[in-house]
């Protein structure tokens, strides 16, 4: 009995509360029985029953949240755990996080029990430009981030939506840089996109028109918000403001007519071209013109005289 206290007492207290060992990892496609497809969509993985046993032994804080390094490549991650029914001496991992710790099928990991700060706030930066094609992607994260019990800065971390798979490195976490997400009110931001570039804009060449100094400078300055700034488009496909080409009139087709000696500078007048009417051949004949309701009418039967 005194030998037990003696060595209590010299295993310090933050020590005997700590979980510490490690494990064959394989990627939950391994993983006999039926499909766990839903470890692949989160960031938990899966221990053997004598994980359990050991950590219900220690004093230590719930949630259970692990930190697993490989010591080989000195890559570190955190991660929660979803089940305790792996075969002794396995643990099964969701690939993205295999990834990040650059571990093979097979390769040893070691596992720590670990307590983090709640996250307040986090940042992430999609690796594909197809993620702007997300129309909520906030509201996808959120939904996303409910099967992850912690971030680590640095990760890449995968989230299913619509049967397609978004990679998303984790840039930064505050306050720290391994947080825990659960029961957390956390603020999101993005970055851009890995490969995105920024839409060209074409500005209008204001060098084609015909402007004096005092116009070109008076364009040029920043006015702010312009209403009805904007060109419009035409249905038929033709840019707005080409006009047709005028059809060439040739000067021996120009008949000269009587001048207008009225004509001043500045004043537009529209003559209008009246042509006579053709004669007609009754008249010419010397015809009487036709008069409307001048012809007699006709009756089927005839009314008898009176006496």
């Amino acid at each position: 009995m005194f030998a037990f206290n003696m060595f209590d007492q010299a295993i310090p207290h933050a020590f005997r509360n700590r979980f510490s060992t490690q494990y064959r990892c394989y990627s939950v496609s391994m993983f006999a029985g039926s499909d766990r497809s839903d470890v692949e969509k989160g960031g938990k993985i899966i221990m053997p029953p004598s994980s359990l046993d050991q950590l219900s032994r220690l004093s230590i804080t719930y949630p259970m949240l692990f930190k697993l390094a490989n010591k080989r490549t000195e890559r570190v991650t955190h991660c929660g755990v979803l089940e305790f029914v792996a075969e002794e001496g396995i643990c099964y991992l969701p690939h993205w996080m295999m990834q990040n710790l650059l571990l093979e099928e097979g390769g040893l990991v070691q596992v720590e029990s670990v307590n983090l700060m709640v996250a307040t706030y986090s940042k992430f930066e999609p690796q594909a430009p197809d993620f702007l094609d997300i129309t909520n992607p906030k509201a996808v994260l959120e939904n996303a981030l409910r099967n992850f019990a912690c971030l680590t800065t640095g990760d890449v971390i995968a989230i299913n939506y619509n049967e397609k798979i978004y990679e998303l490195r984790v840039m930064e976490t505050k306050p720290d840089t391994a947080v825990s997400i659960i029961e957390c009110d956390m603020n999101v931001d993005f970055d851009a996109p890995l490969g995105y570039k920024e839409p060209e804009r074409f500005s209008k060449h204001e060098d084609s028109l015909d402007l004096d100094p005092e116009e070109a400078a008076f364009l040029a300055a920043d006015l702010g918000f312009r209403a009805f700034t904007g060109s419009g488009n035409r249905l038929d496909g033709k840019k707005k403001g080409v006009e047709p080409s005028p059809a060439h009139i040739n000067p021996e087709d120009i008949k000269r007519g009587i001048p207008n000696y009225d004509f001043k500078i500045g004043k537009i007048t529209f003559i209008r071209n009246s042509r006579p009417q053709p004669r007609r051949l009754d008249d010419e004949a010397g015809t009487s013109r036709f008069v409307a309701f001048s012809g007699e009418g006709q009756s089927l039967r005839k009314k008898g005289r009176k006496p």
